[in-house]
């Protein structure tokens, strides 16, 4: 019996590059592109009826922009997952895209072997950064983790088995790694990262691997 294919759905502009993707992605058998759109409205109206796994979106599109149309439509399918495929790199629109929702972040310039990489590290649960902004996005941790401390007053929301969970989150782990890392279930572990969402009020694991740094929670 074979095994269930992620569904992706691609946003992008640019036909030749749209072609690309597809043919990228398609390449490999653990992927079936399920459709296809060329501005972020059309990917908002799409989307949701479509449910895909992951979305690979770019950041410049006509109509409503990729950060936008990220965030929409992640609050119309929770439980799709978006990976940014795109040219930018300055460190407003990566750390935008993240905050909107976003699980991966790949530049057009890396290797087709990187965007396999994202979507295999995202279709997993994991949060995938391209290697040539990691050391950008991992300053910036740094330098939030940097910041005043909880105060003693302020009281630490999570259990002590939230804070493992939480604390591979912040490494990146997917909820299958955790699960093997504190030998546990996968829907323990699903339910533990519900838990740590509502009480860090975040909508994912990014927001909540970013507060769990900026409030020194691990």
């Amino acid at each position: 019996m074979s095994q269930k294919r992620t569904t992706v759905f691609i946003v992008e502009d640019h036909e030749l590059m749209r072609d690309g993707i597809k043919a990228a992605v398609t390449r490999e058998d653990a992927f079936a592109v399920i459709g296809e759109a060329a501005d972020g409205k059309e990917a908002i109206d799409r989307v949701p009826v479509l449910a895909p796994d992951i979305v690979i979106m770019d950041i410049g599109l006509p109509t409503v922009d990729g950060i936008e149309a990220t965030q929409t439509l992640l609050s119309k399918c929770p439980h799709s997952r978006v990976i940014m495929l795109t040219s930018h790199r300055e460190e407003a629109e990566v750390f935008a895209a993240f905050a909107a929702g976003a699980a991966g972040y790949c530049l057009k310039e890396s290797a087709s072997t990187l965007l396999k990489s994202a979507l295999t590290s995202v279709a997993e649960g994991a949060v995938w950064i391209d290697p040539q902004i990691a050391g950008m996005v991992l300053n910036a941790f740094g330098a939030i983790g940097k910041g005043p401390r909880r105060a003693d007053g302020e009281k630490n929301p999570l259990s002590e088995r939230e804070l493992d969970v939480l604390k591979l989150i912040v490494d990146g782990l997917s909820n299958k790694e955790i699960a093997a890392e504190l030998q546990i279930s996968s829907a323990t572990v699903r339910t533990h990262v519900e838990h740590i969402l509502e009480k860090l009020t975040v909508s994912g694991r990014t927001q909540a691997a970013v507060e769990a740094v900026r409030r020194r929670l691990v």
